[in-house]
């Protein structure tokens, strides 16, 4: 079993009791997916006042909307347990937690990039809007080759992988700029820092950026020997 396989039937032995009260009290998985949504719009809005608002080098904002985009990832594995647990499947279900997906996180993606833009990161800025371009088009690869009837789910950077280093990125930035302050670290011979703050959030985003079009692209060759 795949180590992601075990932290999936590990957090859904903590999950399932919550699961059965949902099931009891008549929440559905839709709801879920649409609250997921809703949170994530959240995280998006808390990046983009704290780029509009917040000074830079101060990543509370950072850290806050990273938190929420790990909390919002625990609804994206809710809904699909609620559905399974309460028999509650069906084809738009499938549907519509697909599609909120993406809006999910395109929404949080802008988000980070409208904070990395007006706080001067632009470089950054850059990867983000590749990892969002990436994070498209891996989902947009695996569901044009189900329409063809091909299985498609190879390649590391899936959506839980992305939503959990970009969460995990920026709330671990927020923390240490809380204990830390904005630290940076710079040598006399090399014209820029070794080590800001900001990379705690930023290293995150370029591995997603990298891997998410790696895995793209390693779903179209996959696609090309199942139809050779």
């Amino acid at each position: 079993m795949k180590l992601r396989d075990l932290g999936q039937q590990f957090i859904y032995k903590i999950i399932d009791p919550f699961i059965k009260g949902m099931i009891k009290i008549g929440i559905t998985p839709n709801f879920i997916t649409t609250t997921g949504l809703v949170l994530n719009i959240v995280a998006a809005a808390v990046f983009m006042v704290g780029g509009y608002h917040g000074e830079r080098g101060d990543f509370s904002y950072v850290g806050w909307g990273g938190f929420i985009i790990l909390f919002a990832g625990l609804f994206d594995m809710i809904d699909g347990r609620l559905a399974r647990v309460g028999n509650m499947s069906s084809t738009y279900g499938a549907l519509y937690d697909s599609v909120l997906d993406r809006y999910s996180e395109l929404i949080t993606l802008f988000g980070i990039c409208y904070y990395l833009i007006l706080q001067g990161y632009f470089l950054s800025s850059m990867f983000a809007f590749v990892a969002l371009i990436g994070s498209m088009m891996v989902s947009y690869v695996r569901a044009r080759a189900e329409g063809l009837g091909i299985e498609c789910k190879v390649g590391f950077m899936q959506r839980p992988e992305r939503v959990i280093l970009t969460g995990a990125g920026a709330m671990l930035c927020g923390i240490f700029y809380y204990f830390a302050g904005n630290v940076e670290i710079t040598v006399d011979f090399l014209p820029f820092p070794v080590f800001e703050t900001v990379a705690i959030f930023v290293i995150p985003i370029v591995i997603v950026a990298i891997f998410s079009n790696i895995t793209a692209i390693s779903r179209l060759i996959h696609c090309k020997k199942a139809l050779d």
